[in-house]
């Protein structure tokens, strides 16, 4: 996958979970604070910055209450 696509993926992902976050009246420390991650992660994966791991992005999905393939575009 080339950086261009990496990137694409990045920011398709954190758009649906700032997009989730909005619609469920989340703040982005309610999220991190449910998902036992650091706010300032939480604000770099949502604006793209940071690539999670898949743990995260399983405690990221269980804290909105969704399931990864509502984020994943695959």
């Amino acid at each position: 996958m080339s950086t261009n696509q990496n990137e694409k993926l990045t920011l398709e992902i954190a758009n649906k979970l700032k997009e989730i976050r909005l619609k469920k009246s989340l703040t982005q420390t309610d999220v991190a604070k449910k998902a036992g991650i650091n706010s300032n992660y939480y604000s770099k994966v949502e604006r793209g910055e940071a690539k999670p791991s898949v743990v995260t992005i399983e405690k990221i999905t269980k804290a909105l209450g969704i399931t990864s393939s509502e984020i994943l575009p695959f």
